[in-house]
């Protein structure tokens, strides 16, 4: 139920949408007796609009996020396995055009192949199930393999894991596989903005893990002065949203059990 939910109602919970449906319900109360509150309806969903696009809120939003974990530092040591979060692959791109296509998150693919190059005696897993609602693409996981030849990497350092449709079951589905020993070392890689959910999932699937943030998207609290085109800066904050509600939707689930996991 909650991975239903979260690919169909969460739709309402992005701020974009939100404002153009209250937007519409406006426009469709302006031709009616309720003209006034109306005009009000779409003149406020207008303003709102404009204000969230330009200004730079979503940037604040997400710097929150990519700043609770820092950078990992070699100096640490060599870690025993490695897992990398699936989402740097567009299945349907891939499948449509006959190879992997990368999308915003390729930072995730670059940490794999620098990673393995710098601790080849580390285990590597890539974690990426299919997430559509209806279960009807390939595993996002199916199509590292050719980024791994072109890297050079073999195919015997990485496996796959192909189950998982959410954050959650990359963490415990991933624990199933590798079954880690509590001497063992992981890094998790996945994008800055998602390491708080991600590490949140990993403690309470009993899966102690090290955060290898990849991917930033800001430098400081306010970035600049927010996005250059509306639609950027919609973009930045529907993303931004997404996390957070995901933090607050996990949390209430029991999924993770803390509302912001911190280091």
């Amino acid at each position: 139920m909650f991975f239903i939910l979260s690919k169909t109602v969460a739709f309402l919970f992005f701020p974009s949408n939100a404002l153009i449906i209250l937007g519409l319900v406006g426009l469709v109360l302006a031709v009616t007796r309720w003209r006034r509150t109306g005009i009000g309806i779409i003149a406020t969903s207008t303003i709102l609009l404009a204000a969230t696009g330009f200004l730079p809120i979503g940037n604040a939003l997400t710097h929150v996020l990519e700043a609770r974990f820092p950078p990992w530092h070699e100096a640490r040591g060599a870690p025993d396995g490695i897992i990398v979060l699936g989402g740097a692959i567009s299945p349907r791109l891939s499948r449509a055009h006959g190879e992997p296509i990368v999308d915003g998150d390729a930072g995730r693919i670059t940490a794999l192949v620098k990673l393995a190059r710098a601790y080849p005696k580390a285990r590597i897993v890539y974690s990426g199930g299919d997430p559509s609602l209806l279960s009807s693409e390939v595993p996002e996981a199916d199509f590292i393999y050719p980024l791994l030849d072109a890297f050079g990497i073999s195919h015997d350092r990485v496996l796959l894991e192909t189950r998982s449709r959410n954050t959650a079951e990359n963490a415990m589905f991933t624990k199933q596989l590798v079954t880690p020993k509590p001497t063992e070392r992981w890094l998790v890689v996945t994008s800055a903005q998602h390491m708080p959910r991600a590490m949140g999932c990993f403690r309470t699937a009993g899966f102690q893990v090290e955060a290898y943030p990849v991917g930033w998207r800001t430098t400081q609290l306010w970035d600049s002065l927010g996005e250059r085109t509306l639609s950027a800066g919609l973009k930045r904050l529907d993303s931004a949203a997404y996390e957070w509600i995901g933090l607050l939707a996990y949390r209430v689930t029991g999924k993770t059990t803390a509302l912001f996991p911190a280091p």
